[in-house]
């Protein structure tokens, strides 16, 4: 995502160090942000990317249960049929390992 310019114009590569150097020579406290840290567990993230994956099967079977009977012979109708046929029981069922001392 673009930010807009301040100015009416962008400003160059040196116009904003020059503006970043006269902010650190104010003193000017240095704002970073930064991503929040996904502190999840590799088993909670499994669960909930199938979960993800699941709900995502139950929307596109809707999807191409609501499609009219003549465009689901169409590219798009094959490709949700192809993701509703697929199976994930398998991934359900699937419980990955803790870890290293923890099974």
């Amino acid at each position: 995502m673009s930010r807009h310019p301040i100015g009416d114009r962008a400003m160059t590569d040196a116009e904003r160090q020059a503006r970043h150097r006269a902010a650190q020579a104010a003193g000017m406290p240095v704002i970073r942000i930064r991503r929040p840290i996904d502190r999840r567990g590799r088993a909670q993230r499994w669960d909930d990317t199938v979960a993800t994956l699941v709900s995502l099967q139950a929307e596109y079977a809707a999807w191409l249960e609501t499609m009219p009977e003549a465009t689901r012979d169409s590219a798009t109708g094959d490709a949700l049929q192809a993701v509703v046929d697929l199976d994930l029981d398998d991934l359900i069922a699937i419980r990955p390992p803790r870890g290293f001392g923890r099974d």
